[in-house]
């Protein structure tokens, strides 16, 4: 990225006019104007955007400041650890779509496991990280600690050295949330590689099951994550995919107000970038218009959906942000410039 310029910005000014292309801009337009009235912004991430390799726009933006927590998927927790560990062990398969039976089984068989048209190592991936992991969890277990489920992970991914790491460490977003100490909740992280793992050990009586805090207590640490982040012009709340890494966060609010009877300010911007399209009874693919109705956000909060992959819209967005960031100036008078 040209720190002195903001070409992806331009492309995206001049191009993005109508359809989910509009609410592009529209969407980034307004995270920026949110971020310089000193406004957060909070990321729920589902679909596997780690196995995408989101963390080379992910990473920059929480270095940046862009970023102020996160609700991740544990699949997507630890798929950022694999990157950073197995980089080079990867396989793609870019012709994923004309694949038999055959060879997702010849897939199997070479111990690697398919995501789309990429595939993780089994052995320098899950196999290489448990022999790290477990060991935390042995002495947990001893010491009778209980932790959350992602500080297991941000203790691990900066115990990585540079023997150990394949990928770039700038484009790991774990390694750089951990540096910033950021709050993440990580809801079912039983379904993920790790969840499995940590359950098989427990169920050997290797680990107790204890020494990982609940989701419960995810969400009573979250109450003041939240209040702590809204402070001020508030927070905000950028959405990929749907599902409980977005559906587990965002009922914060209405936690506050109606189980805790405290006043909560609302969500103070939401963007969600879904492939699912609207449909009955599909939380995906709900509009914006129906958080208002259990009291996650309001009819002030700008919202926007855009209905498009978020490996290609989440990267535009985060690097014309980026960009903006590095030149603030430039991009004010190029949106002011866009209401005359």
């Amino acid at each position: 990225m040209k720190k002195n310029g903001t070409p992806i910005l331009d492309f995206i000014l001049d191009n993005y006019k109508n359809f989910n292309a509009r609410a592009t801009r529209d969407a980034t337009i307004a995270y920026w104007r949110h971020i310089e009235k000193g406004g957060k912004m909070f990321w729920a991430v589902a679909g596997a955007m780690s196995s995408a390799q989101l963390g080379i726009t992910l990473a920059p933006a929480i270095r940046a400041g862009l970023i102020h927590g996160l609700s991740v998927t544990g699949a997507n927790l630890e798929e950022s650890l694999f990157r950073l560990v197995a980089h080079d062990h990867y396989k793609d398969f870019p012709d994923y779509r004309y694949f038999t039976k055959q060879h997702d089984t010849k897939i199997l068989e070479d111990r690697m496991r398919r995501v789309t048209d990429t595939s993780i190592p089994e052995d320098e991936a899950f196999r290489a990280v448990e022999k790290i992991i477990v060991p935390m969890w042995t002495r947990a277990t001893q010491r009778g600690e209980r932790r959350f489920w992602h500080e297991y992970f941000y203790e691990l991914i900066q115990k990585v050295g540079p023997k150990l790491r394949q990928g770039d460490p700038a484009q790991c977003w774990l390694l750089a949330a951990a540096k910033a100490k950021l709050p993440i909740v990580v809801p079912g992280a039983e379904d993920s590689t790790f969840g499995n793992i940590f359950a098989s050990h427990v169920k050997l009586g290797e680990c107790s099951a204890s020494i990982v805090k609940s989701g419960m207590e995810y969400m009573g640490a979250f109450y003041d994550e939240y209040k702590a982040l809204a402070k001020g012009a508030g927070v905000g709340f950028f959405q990929i995919g749907g599902g409980i890494a977005g559906d587990f966060p965002i009922c914060v609010v209405p936690s506050i107000k109606y189980d805790l009877q405290e006043k909560a300010k609302p969500w103070a911007y939401f963007c969600q970038i879904s492939d699912s399209t609207t449909s009955y009874g599909s939380y995906s693919g709900a509009t914006p218009n129906e958080k208002i109705t259990w009291d996650k956000l309001t009819e002030d909060t700008p919202m926007f959906v855009i209905e498009s992959d978020a490996t290609i819209v989440a990267p535009l967005i985060l690097n014309a942000l980026l960009e903006c960031k590095a030149n603030p100036g430039i991009a004010n008078r190029k949106f002011a410039a866009l209401n005359r």
